[in-house]
Order: C-alpha cells, then structure tokens, then sequence
C-alpha cells in the first residue's frame, strides 16, 4: 500500500525570512508549489502500485522521479531557511564549529564558498538546484548541482538553493544574482551542520 505524502509545515511564518525573502513568493512556493509535487508524488505512487505491466511502471519512473524528487529537495530547502537576527532568528549565521571549519578547509574562506556556490548555481541552464554537498568518499564538501527536481543523490546534501523562478521571480525578476546574494542571509547554517555532523559521523540522511 502507497504511503500518503504531505505537505510538511513551515518552521516560521510565510514574512519571516523578508525582506530577503517576500512573504508572497514563501506562500506560493509553500502551498501552490510544494504541495503540487505532493500531489503529484502520491497520485504516481498510486498508478505505479495499480499498474498491471512493467511497460507501464517504466512509463511512471518520470513522473515519481520528478515530484519526488520536488518533495525532498523542498522539504530539505524549508529546514534550509531561517529568519535573520533582526526576525529573531540564526538566519546567515556561521557559527564557530565544525562546519565551518570544513568550509575553510575546503574552499579556503567562507567567502569563497559563497562565490563559488553563487557562480556554480547561477550558471544552471533553465531550472534547478544548486549545493553544498558532503562527499562521504572523499570526505570533502563539494559544489554541485542537479537539474530540474532531480534529488541529490551522489552527495549528503546540507544547503540547498532552489534556482527555479518560482522561487524568486516576483521579488527579483530575472537576476539570479541578487537572489542568491540575498539569501545568504536566511541560510540555516545550524541545520547544515546538523547535517554535516550526521553525514560525517557515517548516519544516513
């Protein structure tokens, strides 16, 4: 039997993350957005459990591979996102720890992995997703990226940024940039290192 998805609620309110965030463009992308890939993920699951050939649970791989893939990287993106200190929250603070130190490990200061991790996301070609990833091989944090709602699957994912333009187009029309400027005050940096600890200490996220 198909277990029934749903949309998981916010952990603040749709104007917490303004202004880098407008609480207009939170509440679309929340309950039209999200909860269509919701929708879209129990109904695939429903037809891949009835289907009476291999042809057509082959023809549903798309369709569960998309809105599946939308609900885990927006379920992971909404932890992702915090208010800002002036909102009363931990929004765009890297704290002393591990993270961070992995980070200067890695990219050399955090504000070259900021640079590197803008760059790279704006550079996607139509929609998608940009990350901060944790390769459990090489024991290193990477920048990557997956296409469309493809979920990241060859890293532990620890930040995500949606770069599709339901995400920002009201508020920032077509300039990537100034989007992926703003929202670094709004990252969750204590989950991702929630995250990074998890994924480091070998616990599946």
């Amino acid at each position: 039997m198909s277990q029934t998805h749903t949309l998981p609620p916010l952990p603040y309110a749709y104007n917490a993350l303004e202004p880098y965030i407008s609480e207009e463009i939170m509440t679309l992308h929340h309950t039209k957005h999200h909860q269509a890939y919701v929708n879209g993920l129990n109904l695939a699951e429903s037809a891949y459990i009835t289907a009476s050939s291999p042809k057509e649970r082959i023809a549903l791989q798309a369709a569960l591979k998309f809105n599946g893939g939308g609900h885990i990287n927006h379920s992971l993106f909404w932890r992702n996102l915090a208010p800002s200190p002036k909102k009363g929250g931990n929004g765009g603070v890297l704290k002393e720890g591990p993270l961070k130190a992995a980070i200067e490990r890695d990219f050399g200061s955090v504000a070259n992995f900021q640079t590197e991790m803008n760059t790279t996301t704006a550079a996607i070609q139509g929609s998608g997703w940009g990350w901060l990833g944790y390769n459990t091989k090489t024991k290193k944090l990477e920048v990557v990226t997956t296409a469309n709602q493809d979920p990241l699957l060859t890293h532990a994912p620890l930040i995500g940024i949606d770069i599709w333009e339901h995400a920002f187009y009201l508020q920032y029309k077509n300039v990537k940039p100034d989007y992926l400027k703003a929202i670094w005050n709004v990252i969750n940096f204590d989950e991702a290192e929630k995250r990074f600890v998890e994924a480091a200490g070998g616990s599946k996220l």
